[in-house]
C-alpha cells in the first residue's frame, strides 16, 4: 500500500469517527432528502410571479391569460411546496404529532400546510400591497409602484419573509429560515421569519437591516439602512446555555420611524409616533408621542 492510499484511509478513517461527526451529521427521517436550496429558490420564483404577474416570470402575461397564468402557477407552487415541507419535517427527529409517526402522516401533514398557504396568498398579496405603497409614499425618488416592486430589495425581501412567517408559524422546521436567507444574500436584508410585522412596513435602502426573531413591528413603520432590531442579552440556565425562545427583541409601536444604522437591543417598547435618529443606541422604553 502507497503513501498516498495510506494518507486517504486516516483522513476517512478520521472524518468517518463517531466523535468527530457530532452536530455536523443528520440523517433525514426515512431517508428523505433534505430541503432544496434550488427548489426553495423556483418556489420563491413562482410565489413572485403570482404576486406580482408580469413583473416576474413571464412578461407577455395580459388580462385575458392571467387567470391560465396564475392557476399554473399556483398549481405549480402547491406541488412544490408540499415537496419541500415534507423534506422540512422530515429533517427533525421528533414532532409535536400524537402517536407513532409514519411518513405517510408527514405527506398527509405536508399537503395540508401547502394547501394552507395556498389560501394565504391572497391576504399575502393584499398585505405586500401596502408595503408597496408604503415604500413609493416614503420615497420622493420613486416615480411609481412598478418601480417599487421591480427594483426596491425591501420588497423581495419581504415577499421571502412573509412567506417564511406563515410556514414559520405553523410549524414547519428549516425551511422558513432557509427562505429568509435566501433574502438575505439577495438583498442584504436579515429578517429573522418568527418577527411579527404589521402592514404598510418599509425598509428603505436596507442594506445591513436586521431584525431578531422575536420583534413585534406595528403598522406604517419605516427603518432606513443598518438599523438593527436585536437582543441585549442571553440569559442562561443553569448549565450555562442560552435560554431558548424567550422574548428578548424590541416591540416597535404604530408609526413608528428608525434611522440609519440605530441599534435598538433588547425587550423594550418603541412607543407609537418615536422616531429615532441615525446612529443612536437605544436599550430603555421610549413612550408614545
Amino acid at each position: 500500500m502507497d503513501n498516498t492510499t495510506q494518507t486517504l484511509i486516516k483522513a476517512v478513517d478520521r472524518l468517518s469517527d463517531s466523535n468527530s461527526l457530532k452536530q455536523l451529521f443528520h440523517e433525514q427521517q426515512f431517508g428523505n432528502p433534505l430541503p432544496s436550496q434550488e427548489q426553495l429558490q423556483s418556489i420563491i420564483d413562482i410565489l413572485r410571479s403570482i404576486i406580482f404577474p408580469g413583473f416576474y416570470g413571464r412578461s407577455n402575461v395580459n388580462i385575458n391569460t392571467i387567470k391560465y397564468h396564475i392557476g399554473v402557477r399556483v398549481e405549480r407552487l402547491q406541488k412544490l411546496l408540499t415537496e419541500q415541507v415534507l423534506a422540512g419535517l422530515c429533517f427533525v427527529d421528533t414532532l409535536p404529532i400524537e402517536g407513532e409517526m409514519t411518513l405517510d402522516i408527514l405527506k398527509n401533514k405536508s399537503r395540508y400546510i401547502s394547501n394552507k398557504i395556498i389560501e394565504k396568498l391572497p391576504e399575502l398579496k393584499e398585505i405586500l400591497a401596502t408595503d408597496i405603497e408604503a415604500a413609493y409614499l416614503g420615497d420622493p425618488a420613486a416615480d411609481n409602484q412598478s418601480e417599487i416592486i421591480s427594483c426596491y430589495p425591501c420588497i423581495k425581501a419581504l415577499t421571502n419573509y412573509r412567506l417564511a412567517h406563515e410556514l414559520f408559524i405553523m410549524g414547519v422546521p428549516l425551511i422558513p429560515r432557509m427562505l429568509t436567507e435566501m433574502a438575505h444574500s439577495e438583498t442584504g436584508i436579515d429578517i429573522h421569519p418568527g418577527a411579527q410585522i404589521g402592514h404598510h412596513f418599509c425598509i428603505d435602502h436596507g442594506t445591513g437591516v436586521v431584525i431578531g426573531g422575536t420583534c413585534i413591528i406595528g403598522n406604517n413603520v419605516k427603518l432606513y439602512q443598518g438599523v438593527t432590531l436585536g437582543a441585549k442579552s442571553f440569559p442562561l440556565d443553569e448549565d450555562g446555555n442560552p435560554i431558548k425562545g424567550i422574548p428578548r427583541h424590541p416591540i416597535l409601536e404604530d408609526d413608528v420611524i428608525v434611522y440609519s444604522n440605530a441599534t435598538v437591543l433588547g425587550r423594550i417598547t418603541i412607543g407609537k409616533g418615536t422616531v429615532i435618529g441615525a446612529n443612536k443606541w437605544v436599550t430603555e422604553s421610549i413612550p408614545a408621542k
